[in-house]
């Protein structure tokens, strides 16, 4: 198999961490590309009608795309531990994908547009998303957090690490202190040490 990825994606890197954490690293032949919206790379455009990442060409069948498909799959490969913990997860990993959107809109914004075309008031919206976002985290998920490895806690981790990389002076951790505390330790897992992005 052949994951079609970028560094930078806080998408790509979930997909990455969950092949740590399942043994499967070996498994899996990653290319690294370089690729923007406005851009798209050849090689992603092959695996992906949507010219997104991350994108995972199978040996039996059609190439797998949107990071949520794919770690689905790979989990149940792996002989699936990592949803079975029900909804619960599925909303988590909804939750933290949807900082991760916010977090790349924002990052688009700053690093595609034009400065003076650059919204202000876009930036903000998302910036409230981001936040919203850990703030429900914070108030009505952390005895999950706390609990067995699940693709919710990866998927967490992986968004407010992108939001440190890209963002940070977005300040989410005020106010969120159970969840810095739980993301601090969190991130000192070998698989999230071995997936850091190049420096900003």
């Amino acid at each position: 198999m052949r994951l079609t990825y970028s560094q930078a994606s806080p998408f790509a890197r979930k997909v990455v961490v969950l092949l740590h954490e399942t043994g499967q690293l070996q498994d899996v032949e990653i290319q690294d590309v370089t690729t923007t919206p406005l851009s798209p790379s050849p090689d992603v455009k092959a695996s992906n009608p949507l010219a997104k990442i991350p994108a995972l060409e199978r040996n039996d069948g059609p190439a797998l795309y949107d990071s949520r498909v794919i770690c689905a799959y790979l989990d149940e490969r792996a002989g699936g531990k990592l949803y079975n913990r029900g909804w619960d997860s599925k909303v988590l990993e909804a939750t933290a994908d949807g900082i991760m959107d916010a977090a790349v809109l924002m990052s688009y914004e700053k690093r595609l547009r034009p400065e003076e075309k650059q919204w202000d008031g876009w930036l903000d919206a998302q910036q409230g998303k981001v936040l919203g976002g850990c703030a429900a985290l914070n108030a009505r998920w952390m005895s999950h957090l706390r609990g067995p490895l699940d693709i919710g806690q990866i998927a967490v981790a992986c968004a407010l690490a992108y939001v440190n990389f890209r963002h940070p002076d977005t300040n989410w951790r005020q106010g969120n202190e159970a969840l810095a505390e739980w993301f601090e330790e969190f991130e000192s897992r070998p698989s999230m040490q071995a997936t850091k992005p190049p420096a900003a």
